[in-house]
């Protein structure tokens, strides 16, 4: 606190530098004096992310705010239908994060709880199969008449190839889209198509340019065939075609005509546009890897017209605490992908390890409404079968014989042998799949 002077005549010092001293403490220093205004220290301000980490939020609580935050994104965007399709993409190594068969199913699910003909889709994919990307549009398609699509973060490779099916896409500075150009598999490595077939022009040019063959080049040609070679071609063509007509018939759909002249625009100048884009968003040679981040500015250079939802204030709020609930969600349990909606959900979870290294054993299915499980782990060591019992949101209440509680700490000891098997993985994917705590 700082020295104050009280009158001429008689000067102190309030209190000691380090001291802290509340208003009503320096009223009593003297009576003929006022007391200093209280000062108000401002509050630290804290990001989205911090808010909710100090909050420790349990998985069932993630789940009640991500929802919370999905119909406000509703309500926001006049009422429009929402629909996430999230993967999470540091769970790669362990987990189908891509875009792949498996999610039909369960879009298809979603969908049907929807209501409207207007759709926000939010996407949060590493990529995945191109096929399937396609299946997914025209699935959306057949159900809804308006497709936006929300990235608030990542959505490459087969996820951009949807977002140009949107009617608009909707973006910031930390959204990123990604290359369509498609990655073929040969002998175990994946590579560019584009890359494979400017390889061979390259050396089909430098056989006519020199008229000899560097035999540097016959083993690696001999274990190329004719089909391998079409297979590239088609890859390639596959998502510049896709691209092309969906942006054609979908995001250019109204524009009509140009804003600074008025000038109508042609079905035929829409198919360029759109064709340049699928070009330019094919194109390895300009982007140099698969993975590379394609960003709103890129995609306005392109010149396709990206809505930057940070220019409105309460909506940027909305989906940047539902993209940090998702990362949440993501990094405390073993859920690897999401289709939810704002009443329902879907989820998909790793295997987890439920006994050693290498014992990749799912957990049950669990009903509705669960309240305890019973479950046996056998020792990896002796074989041995140890029987415990979980209650799931309440205290276990050990009924059968044989029986032991779920281990607070994750550590069941073999009642056998020495051992120690380590459940931690049952109770995450447990938990992640009721809801509930382990007690």
């Amino acid at each position: 606190m700082r020295n104050r002077k009280r009158n001429q005549k008689n000067q102190r010092k309030e209190s000691h530098p380090s001291q802290a001293v509340e208003p009503t403490q320096i009223a009593n220093y003297s009576q003929a004096v006022e007391p200093e205004p209280a000062i108000n220290i401002p509050t630290t301000k804290k990001g989205i992310y911090t808010e909710y980490l100090d909050r420790q939020m349990t998985t069932e609580q993630l789940g009640i705010e991500r929802k919370n935050q999905l119909q406000r994104i509703s309500e926001l965007r006049d009422g429009r239908a929402v629909l996430v399709f999230a993967g999470d993409l540091r769970k790669g190594l362990t987990a189908p994060v891509g875009i792949d068969y498996s999610d039909l199913t369960p879009i298809n699910d979603q969908i049907s709880v929807l209501e409207g003909n207007r759709l926000d889709f939010i996407l949060e994919t590493p990529g995945g199969i191109g096929e399937v990307a396609e299946d997914i549009v025209n699935l959306l398609r057949s159900r809804f008449d308006e497709i936006n699509i929300i990235v608030p973060g990542t959505a490459k490779s087969a996820g951009t190839i949807i977002a140009m099916a949107g009617d608009d896409i909707l973006m910031e500075q930390v959204s990123s889209l990604g290359p369509i150009d498609a990655q073929i598999t040969n002998k175990n490595k994946q590579f560019s198509a584009e890359a494979f077939i400017t390889g061979l022009e390259d050396i089909k040019q430098e056989v006519v340019n020199t008229g000899d063959l560097n035999k540097a080049y016959i083993p690696i040609l001999q274990a190329i065939s004719p089909g391998e070679i079409r297979n590239a071609e088609n890859a390639m063509d596959f998502a510049k075609e896709l691209v092309e007509n969906w942006l054609a018939k979908y995001k250019f759909k109204n524009w009509t005509h140009r804003k600074r002249t008025g000038e109508v625009i042609t079905p035929d100048e829409r198919i360029a546009r759109a064709k340049k884009i699928a070009d330019d968003l094919s194109k390895h040679s300009k982007w140099k890897t698969h993975a590379r981040s394609i960003k709103i500015d890129d995609l306005r250079d392109m010149e396709l017209q990206i809505t930057d939802y940070s220019e409105n204030s309460d909506l940027a709020d909305a989906i940047r605490r539902y993209k940090t609930l998702l990362e949440l969600t993501f990094e405390t349990t073993i859920i690897f992908k999401i289709y939810e909606t704002p009443t329902s959900q879907i989820v998909r979870i790793v295997r987890a390890e439920t006994a050693a290294p290498g014992n990749t054993s799912p957990a049950p299915v669990l009903p509705p409404n669960t309240d305890s499980i019973d479950v046996e782990f056998d020792c990896t060591n002796c074989g041995h079968p140890n029987k415990i019992h979980a209650g799931l949101g309440k205290p276990a209440t050990l009924s059968k014989i044989g029986y032991r509680k779920f281990p607070a700490d994750d550590k069941l000891k073999c009642s056998k042998c020495p051992n120690v098997i380590d459940v931690s993985g049952f109770r995450k994917q447990i938990e992640a799949q009721s809801g509930k705590k382990i007690i």
